[in-house]
């Protein structure tokens, strides 16, 4: 990912210097495993660990993969000059290279989840904390884009909030399916290497072992951390649709946070933009991107290809890079997010209390005027609202077919706000406990 999208924790993750030290974590743990079986002298083993504080020369190992076309043979060979060649005689020892590049994945993976995890927790705390800060505050609710009922802003933090805790409890659990590591050696049969080399290695890494390998950890693991990547990503759109919509100029329901010198268009001064969400909604398109290609690595040649390899190199940094990047800049829109109040009544009444139509419906219906009847004499009243701007209860209280089953008391009453909100405490017990 390019810098601009990009924050250095994640970038660094997937670093060449953060994989070749993984790279060789790997081996040093199975050469110790393989030193206390007695495959190996203990003296080799522990001469592998000369290299632990050694910064792996990144270009050498390129200069010698130009000549080996093999990325671990010239990381093997790279290391073996560290520590020399009779001292690493051992090294890599009944393993293939799908070993050490499928444990690695796993272990960025499992590390970027981390850091995904953290970025969630802040989402959080930021809907949270507007929720609780704006849970009476009246807006008009809208389906299709058009008027519906009263709701609250609270409400609409807490249905993201309880949306973004979803996406989080199944990150916890792709983070989960995704931890094995693979010390199988070819064709994943442990014919040249004990199992016990693949538990202590998993066991240094904080991973457990794959039940069953075929030389390669099966994808349908990484298909879902992926797949999982890609519905937070839609679940950070989501959100950043609603905000989108709220800055419209003819809603100003709310803004993101216009800073002092911050200019919205090279062409026409007065503008301010809704830029963070719009890209937003831009970056979890190409987090996306990423899920089919995952799911369609699931499906390999027999015991292995490598098909899947390209992929991953591309999808594991970008998508982990990009969802990392838009998940803080999503809490810092949401934390200083600029809100509205008067516009949200102002919006509401725009229509004059045709929004509280329904009520005005129900109670026709509890007075004995049949349903069908019932929303014709509503939707009649309602369409001079629609068509001349007339007042809604002003047209209902000069209707003689309303007045004839509700008393103007009656009447007036439908039209109190605080009925829609009687429920918030109940929705907010159940989103936040």
């Amino acid at each position: 990912m390019i810098p601009r999208y990009s924050r250095p924790e994640m970038v660094k993750n997937w670093s060449p210097e953060t994989r070749f030290r993984i790279w060789f974590e790997i081996e040093a743990h199975a050469c110790d495993a393989q030193a206390m079986l007695g495959v190996i002298p203990k003296e080799n083993a522990a001469a592998v660990w000369r290299a632990k504080d050694v910064e792996f020369d990144v270009a050498r190992i390129d200069e010698i993969e130009a000549v080996t076309k093999h990325d671990v043979i010239a990381f093997l060979t790279h290391l073996a000059e560290i520590i020399g060649n009779d001292e690493a005689r051992f090294v890599h020892q009944g393993m293939t290279s799908s070993d050490v590049l499928d444990t690695t994945l796993n272990i960025q993976l499992v590390r970027a989840a981390d850091l995904l995890l953290a970025g969630m927790d802040r989402v959080l705390a930021a809907l949270k904390a507007r929720a609780f800060e704006h849970k009476d505050t009246v807006r008009i609710g809208r389906s299709h884009g058009i008027h519906a009922e009263p709701t609250t802003m609270g409400l609409t933090f807490a249905r993201f909030y309880a949306e973004m805790k979803r996406g989080r409890e199944r990150l916890e659990n792709a983070r989960k399916e995704v931890a094995t590591g693979a010390i199988s050696g070819a064709v994943g049969t442990f014919a040249n290497i004990d199992p016990a080399v693949e538990e202590h290695v998993c066991k240094m890494l904080g991973l457990a072992p794959e039940p069953i390998s075929t030389q390669v950890i099966p994808r349908d693991r990484h298909a879902m951390f992926f797949a999982t990547l890609g519905v937070i990503a839609s679940s950070i759109e989501n959100i950043a649709i609603e905000i989108r919509h709220m800055q419209r100029t003819e809603v100003l329901e709310a803004e993101e946070f216009f800073s002092p010198g911050q200019k919205g268009s090279s062409a026409m001064p007065h503008k301010r933009n809704p830029v963070l969400t719009e890209n937003l909604t831009g970056l979890a398109r190409l987090v996306r991107m990423a899920v089919v290609p995952a799911l369609e690595n699931v499906a390999l040649w027999h015991e292995r290809d490598i098909s899947h390899s390209s992929v991953e190199r591309m999808i594991g940094p970008d998508a982990t890079i990009t969802l990392d990047f838009a998940l803080h800049r999503l809490a810092g829109v949401v934390e200083k997010l600029v809100i509205y109040p008067e516009n949200m009544l102002k919006n509401l009444n725009k229509f004059k209390g045709l929004v509280m139509s329904q009520r005005v419906l129900l109670a026709l219906t509890q007075a004995g005027v049949s349903r069908e009847d019932a929303y014709r004499l509503v939707q009649r009243n309602a369409m001079k609202v629609w068509e001349k701007g007339a007042d809604f209860r002003t047209e209902l209280l000069a209707d003689p077919e309303v007045t004839a089953a509700l008393t103007p008391a009656e009447i007036e009453e439908k039209f109190d706000l605080g009925y829609h909100t009687k429920h918030v405490d109940t929705i907010f017990a159940r989103v936040f406990g």
